[in-house]
């Protein structure tokens, strides 16, 4: 494996599990980032963790992809 793979492995895995975490618990969240509470920043944090999820699903799939294809030997 390759370090650039290994980096966008790493990438990956990061910010699926920040992404899933804001998705899940956005009360958690809110309170990390310093949010006010509300119905607005709930949705925006939702809307920020699962783009932040799938973020790490398309790089996690490409380096996958790109391992499987034989491309990091």
């Amino acid at each position: 494996m390759t370090r650039s793979l290994a980096l966008m492995a790493g990438i990956a895995g990061a910010t699926g599990a920040a992404g899933l975490a804001a998705l899940v618990k956005p009360a958690a969240a809110r309170a990390w980032l310093g949010l006010p509470e509300g119905e607005a920043s709930s949705y925006a944090l939702r809307i920020a963790g699962m783009m932040l999820f799938a973020l790490g699903l398309f790089l996690g799939g490409f380096a996958a992809a790109f391992t499987l294809a034989g491309g990091a030997a």
